[in-house]
This record gives structure tokens, C-alpha cells and sequence, in this order.
């Protein structure tokens, strides 16, 4: 039994992740840009925490659960928390709720898209993440994403290609992408016997914002997701599948090199693969290879609806083995 009182360090990363149900990455990344726990580090250098710091994460975790954003709430004495958990009072703080009425959020997410837009246009960094976290408060993670940030990004694509922005307004937005995924995340465990998948871009693929939603996405649909990064060959796709027992792939193609290196990569995963691993595709460029996705039998995602769509249907299929 843990004594909340206790404020010896003793327990590792590992084991806070574990008892107070926050991912370890996460515990890092409150750790890190809010302060929410201070743990103290062993000779070897391994960060070690309080019964006292795991009681807090239990109370962010359940607080950001309810639509609390972790940057008002990280350094709220530990009394306070339990007492803002126990009323729900989320209205003490001035955030909102999603709302139930989709509607309404939709409505939202549209006037996000234009104040997040603008702020990307005075290049306001600052700016620009706050309206970010205020959203996913209000909107819910997946009509933020699929509301906000897609329409967002092609609309700074479309200016960029105008002339009205720079691609350094591109960048400063991604990279703001970047750092808000861990909120994004599923931060509820994932079911052992979960089906999972690999997450990457092909090589020469090196834009991976569709990649991480993709990811984001199959999360929140139970999936349990070993996402790669960007620009992976399709040898070492192959060796996560192998090592990770991975049901599926999802690659996020989003630029058209116009040449044959994609179609390449592609043949060559989906016989690395073998019959029983899913292949599917999307992002913004997937079109342009419309025709050796046919013919090899890839999945091509159509939009995140579809996408949800085939990530029941696989999820729904007895799992098979197959030698890589």
C-alpha cells in the first residue's frame, strides 16, 4: 500500500507510470515544461519519485481527464487537487467542457482554424499554443484533430503556395504540433491482448505530422501503436513488425517526389510483410499512388472517418502469425 505521506524517494519511472496510470513519456513531459512532480535522481542517474509525487499524477491525470489543461493546474498544491477532483469544478477555473452538442464543436473548431491561423500568420508562437490547448480542452482530441488541425494545415499549405507565408510558418506550426502530442495521446492503458500496429513515413517521406495523427487516431481507437518517427526503409518497417507482432502499418505519404522510390518501398514492404500484416496508406500525397496501392492490396485511407473504419474491421479479425 502506498502512504501518500511518504515523501522518501524510492520508486522508479516504470513503477509511477504503472500505479498512477499517466505513460512515462508523459511523466517526463509535465515534468518537464510544468513542474508538476520534482523527483531527485539516483548516483547512476535514474530519476526516482515520491508516494507523495504519484498521488499527484493520479489527481492531473483524472483533472486533465475532465478537460483541465495541465498548464493551469501542474502546480496546484496536492490538497487542492483533491478537492478540485472531488467537485468537479471545472467551471472554478474558467475552462470549458467539450461540448455534447457535435454541432456546437464543430462550430468551434472552425473559429479556432481562423485565431490559430492568424497566429500563425503574425508568427506568434506563443499565441498559437495556447489557442492549441484551449482547443483540445474544448473540442475533444479528435475534433481537434480532424476539425482543426487538418483544415489548418492545408490552409497554410494553400497560402504558403500563394506566397503569404513562408515555409518557416509551416515549421513553427509543426513544431508546435510536435510538442502538444503527448496531451493528444491516449493516456488510458491499453488492453494486453490490443491489436497493434506500426506507425512511420517511407523513406524520403520527411514531413511526419500525418504519420503522429495517424498514430493518434489508432491509439484512441485501442489500438497499441509503436510509432517510428519519419523516413524508414522498408527492411527496418519490416523489423518492427517482427519484433513488436504487429497486426498492421500505416504510412503517411504527404509530399510526391515524382519518382519511383515510393512505388519501390511500397512493393517491396507488402512483400516483406507477407499476407496476414495490413498495409494501409493515406496522407496528402497517397493519390499520386493510387495505382500500385491497387496493385499490391494497400488500404488507402480515404479520410479519418475511413480510417476509423478499417481500423474496426482489422481490429475485428482473428489474429494470424506470419514469418518476416
Amino acid at each position: 500500500m502506498i502512504n501518500p505521506n511518504d515523501d522518501s524517494a524510492q520508486y522508479l519511472i516504470s513503477t509511477v507510470s504503472k500505479r498512477s496510470g499517466v505513460k512515462s513519456d508523459l511523466v517526463r513531459a509535465w515534468e518537464r515544461r510544468y513542474q508538476a512532480v520534482t523527483p531527485t535522481r539516483t548516483p547512476g542517474g535514474h530519476r526516482v519519485y515520491t508516494a507523495q509525487d504519484i498521488a499527484r499524477l493520479k489527481l492531473l491525470n483524472q483533472a486533465t481527464s475532465n478537460g483541465h489543461s495541465i498548464s493551469q493546474i501542474a502546480r496546484l498544491p496536492l490538497e487542492e487537487l483533491k478537492q478540485l477532483v472531488k467537485d468537479e469544478a471545472v467551471g472554478d477555473l474558467g475552462l470549458a467542457m467539450p461540448s455534447d452538442n457535435p454541432t456546437d464543436r464543430l462550430y468551434l473548431a472552425e473559429e479556432y482554424v481562423d485565431k490559430c491561423y492568424s497566429a500563425v500568420l503574425a508568427f506568434d508562437s506563443n499565441a498559437l499554443e495556447a489557442h492549441f490547448e484551449h482547443a483540445i480542452v474544448e473540442l475533444g482530441t479528435q475534433i481537434f484533430i480532424e476539425q482543426l488541425l487538418t483544415p489548418l494545415l492545408t490552409k497554410i499549405g494553400e497560402r504558403w503556395r500563394v506566397g503569404e507565408l513562408r515555409p518557416v510558418h509551416e515549421h513553427m506550426a509543426s513544431s508546435i504540433i510536435r510538442t502538444l502530442t503527448y496531451i493528444l495521446r491516449n493516456n488510458n492503458p491499453i488492453a494486453a491482448n490490443a491489436p497493434r500496429m506500426v506507425v512511420t513515413t517511407p523513406i524520403g517521406q520527411l514531413h511526419e505530422l500525418g504519420a503522429l495523427l495517424a498514430a493518434i487516431i489508432a491509439e484512441l481507437k485501442g489500438w497499441q501503436v509503436t510509432y517510428l518517427g519519419a523516413n524508414l526503409p522498408a527492411e527496418e518497417i519490416a523489423a518492427a513488425v517482427h519484433f513488436t507482432q504487429a497486426r498492421a502499418v500505416t504510412l503517411s505519404i504527404s509530399f510526391n517526389n515524382d519518382d519511383l522510390t515510393i512505388p519501390k518501398e511500397i512493393r517491396r514492404l507488402r512483400s516483406l510483410l507477407g499476407e496476414n500484416v495490413a498495409l494501409i496508406v493515406g496522407g496528402r500525397a497517397a493519390a499520386h499512388y493510387i495505382a500500385v496501392m491497387e496493385e499490391v492490396g494497400v488500404l488507402n485511407i480515404q479520410n479519418y472517418a475511413h480510417f476509423r473504419t478499417i481500423l474496426d474491421g482489422l481490429a475485428a479479425q482473428p489474429q494470424t502469425t506470419d514469418a518476416l
